[in-house]
């Protein structure tokens, strides 16, 4: 199926829908998906809430904001009370499950107080290869996923995104601040905070692709391979900075920038 024909069965899953609120991270995957929501049933039946809590980057809430303004959609910024939340605190393999839903607690009180009638979330046909919890969720919590349905995979949206000139098409993803910390270690305010901090320092020095992974004391700096020489170039700057945020020891992971490295915890 072409391209522009998986991007009208998207939009013709969402019409049925008449009225969506959208969970906006600002991510590719949510971004295609509230545009097409836009596309089908038209901008005033359709409500982006992005979800703010301690797990979020300043800059990300800030970039969401942003792209749903271009995009031309009503949004709002919902605080998510995830750190109230003693299992999510916890820590375990269920963390994402747990986030999950709250936020999709969150999107139907709202939902029901604006009158709408379905909630959609931007999982896509490549998320049923991993373990996502969050999944479950979805399920649970009774949200519809149109980029999955419409048997969407991640290049695929990329590629739409291209083509429908959304500026974050190449976007690299971007999993909040709690899959830097190793599960069993509770997840704490300060230790994510003291994450934030050190990645946006990378970021200034012209790094994007990057992962401040949390042990304790040390912390260990995942990067892509394009970016380790400018790594060690900067490595006196960063060394400095990130023991004035509070870790003792600064590494690097020589392997590089990879998903799942902390799951071996």
């Amino acid at each position: 199926m072409e391209l522009i024909e998986k991007y009208e069965r998207l939009k013709a899953i969402i019409k049925d829908l008449k009225n969506v609120v959208v969970a906006f991270s600002g991510g590719v995957d949510s971004t295609l998906l509230l545009k097409a929501c836009i596309d089908a049933v038209g901008k005033k039946n359709v409500l982006a809430i992005i979800g703010s809590s301690s797990l979020f980057p300043k800059r990300e809430i800030e970039e969401a904001k942003t792209l749903a303004e271009r995009i031309g959609a009503e949004y709002t910024v919902e605080d998510i009370p995830v750190m109230s939340d003693a299992k999510f605190i916890k820590n375990d393999r269920q963390r994402c499950y747990h986030c999950k839903s709250l936020l999709l607690e969150k999107l139907w009180n709202m939902a029901e107080e604006r009158g709408f009638n379905s909630i959609v979330e931007g999982s896509n046909l490549d998320d049923l290869n991993e373990s996502r919890p969050g999944r479950r969720a979805c399920i649970e919590k009774k949200a519809q996923s149109p980029l999955l349905t419409a048997e969407l995979k991640k290049d695929e949206i990329r590629r739409l995104s291209k083509m429908l000139s959304l500026p974050n098409y190449n976007k690299p993803a971007s999993p909040c601040l709690a899959t830097r910390i190793p599960y069993g270690i509770p997840i704490d305010i300060q230790i994510l905070k003291k994450i934030e901090l050190s990645e946006d320092f990378i970021r200034r020095l012209g790094i994007t692709h990057i992962r401040v992974r949390y042990h304790g004391s040390i912390v260990r700096i995942e990067a892509g391979m394009d970016d380790m020489a400018k790594i060690i170039e900067n490595r006196e700057e960063i060394a400095h900075a990130l023991s004035n945020i509070g870790f003792i020891y600064i590494t690097l992971d020589l392997e590089g920038y990879r998903t799942g490295s902390m799951d071996i915890a």
